[in-house]
């Protein structure tokens, strides 16, 4: 499995906006400076937000971005199935009941699906506030004497 460039962006397109939440409607040429990513790439990106409702947005003056629900709402696998469509190792694990003839004998079927499972549950475990938190952590822990 392989994150695109789409997937990366719009994570960290949405931890941006969770980690300015208290500062009202974000434009997203902050963003893409805060985040050095192309302005132009993150407006790629913003339409399947909008539509799944993870983004509100305020137009003209004083415009731009904020997330929706609160950043502990929101977990790397709802935006990565955003982005990336299904991260399954192979297709055969996406659907139930798995329409592969080959299934009732596959000896690799247990691998593939174990491995679907994991990635699924980690990624649905993890949210912005989990990613906040830890750079927090790592930012507070790193100090020099």
């Amino acid at each position: 499995m392989k994150i695109s460039t789409k997937g990366r962006y719009a994570l960290r397109m949405l931890i941006d906006l969770a980690e300015h939440q208290n500062e009202g409607y974000i434009p997203l040429g902050d963003i893409a400076d805060r985040q050095g990513i192309s302005k132009k790439y993150l407006e790629q990106i913003v339409p399947a937000l909008n539509k799944a409702g993870i983004l509100k947005t305020n137009r003209g003056y004083q415009g731009g971005y904020m997330l929706a629900k609160n950043p502990e709402q929101y977990t790397v696998g709802m935006i990565l199935r955003l982005t990336e469509g299904s991260y399954a190792p192979v297709a055969c694990v996406e659907r139930s009941p798995i329409e592969c003839e080959r299934s009732a004998d596959c000896p690799t079927l247990p691998v593939w699906q174990g491995l679907y499972k994991v990635v699924n549950e980690y990624l649905d475990s993890v949210t912005l506030e989990d990613i906040l938190e830890q750079h927090r952590e790592r930012a507070t822990n790193d100090y020099v004497i």
